[in-house]
């Protein structure tokens, strides 16, 4: 079977952006009338034609998410159990080059950080993080603390190198749920100049990552790219094209997207957006993600503000972190902040996030919202 990396090669970066600018009012609208739309019709929807169709989007969003999702919101946290790094990404506070902290978790110090979540909030739903370090990150380390985390948690998720089939599924046996793995940019030619150094330089092991999953068999995959790096409508394409491909190839795992964009992050200088995304922009990513698949959850991490999540989480929004920390040992031990990946925007505690959720006439849920329909059903 042909992977994503065989699919991509039949599109050119340049051409697809001029198609997007290209569309017109009338190849908006018209794509809003469709049930299914094509590729085609998604480069309307992210460009900036759509921008003056951005109520009627969010309408159409708002009720295919209902319909397909009822009114569930799934809450998780991300748990860092370390940050060495042997990659140079250039946006990166975990870039090896960075003179920060560097600590990897050991069982006990996994234990409790399980037992403070378990703790202080209602979670069942945790996302393992580390840096990209196979030695210090193994795939064996990352195996014993799913198997910690399994013994406190119903679901736990992981955010790491990129691994190998067979490698995903001796993590599978342990207990993994999904895998996150991002892109970043799927801009081949630019992919460099991000990433000059590391594993994580090797462009096509990493867009292949979500073929191997599908081979692997793994329950959900995360996908996403880095908003900011190049032109987020471009990017977007690309990432649905991605999409399309592991939902036509692999149907039988579920798929997430989340918009990730540039924070600040620990270390000298500050890396900023090469083609920044307002609000207002990311909106109607949601949307016309939405649109393009009523089926993939979108996730809202605590990088956006407070305010925003808010107003944003009803048109499309599936899944929202709350609480979270973005440095290993985190809940455990509150006050080192040099071990940070990226400063959080919203600091909610996950008691106000899901009263905000209440507020919005949204039902929250701790764990996978899909298992919980089963077990809802079946109950």
């Amino acid at each position: 079977m042909s992977t994503f990396y065989d699919k991509i090669q039949e599109y050119d970066w340049d051409a697809v952006t001029r198609q997007i600018y290209a569309s017109t009012p009338a190849d908006v609208a018209r794509a809003l009338e469709k049930e299914r739309i094509t590729m085609d019709d998604f480069a309307a929807l992210v460009s900036p034609a759509a921008e003056g169709y951005l109520k009627e989007m969010a309408a159409k969003s708002y009720r295919i998410t209902r319909r397909r999702f009822g009114n569930v919101m799934q809450l998780y946290v991300p748990l860092y159990i370390a940050n060495y790094c042997t990659n140079q990404c250039v946006y990166c506070g975990f870039n090896c080059r960075n003179q920060i902290k560097r600590t990897i978790l050991d069982e006990a110090a996994i234990r409790r950080e399980a037992e403070a979540l378990r703790r202080k909030y209602k979670f069942q739903h945790i996302l393992l993080v580390t840096g990209e370090a196979p030695a210090k990150s193994s795939v064996e380390y990352i195996g014993r603390a799913i198997e910690i985390m399994r013994e406190y948690f119903q679901q736990v998720s992981i955010e790491v190198q990129p691994l190998l089939a067979d490698e995903y599924k001796y993590l599978m046996d342990k207990g993994l749920h999904a895998v996150y793995v991002y892109q970043e940019t799927y801009n081949e030619q630019r992919y460099p100049i991000y990433h000059p150094k590391g594993r994580k330089a090797n462009y096509r092991y990493r867009l292949e990552t979500g073929d191997r999953l599908g081979e692997a068999g793994i329950y959900k995959t995360g996908l996403g790219n880095l908003i900011g790096l190049e032109e987020w409508r471009t990017e977007a394409w690309f990432t649905a094209l991605h999409l399309r491909h592991l939902e036509n190839n692999y149907w039988q795992t579920k798929y997430s997207i989340a918009f990730p964009r540039l924070r600040p992050y620990a270390g000298e200088g500050a890396f900023q957006p090469n083609y920044p995304a307002s609000e207002r922009d990311l909106l109607q990513l949601i949307c016309a993600y939405r649109l393009v698949s009523e089926d993939v959850e979108l996730s809202m991490s605590t990088r956006e503000s407070a305010a925003y999540r808010d107003t944003v989480m009803p048109f499309g929004v599936t899944a929202m972190s709350a609480g979270s920390s973005t440095m290993p040992g985190g809940y455990a031990d509150e006050d080192d902040r040099e071990l940070e990946q990226f400063a959080i925007n919203d600091d909610r505690s996950p008691a106000e996030v899901e009263a905000a959720i209440r507020a919005k006439g949204l039902e929250p849920v701790w764990k996978d919202w899909s298992l919980f329909l089963q077990e809802a059903c079946i109950g």
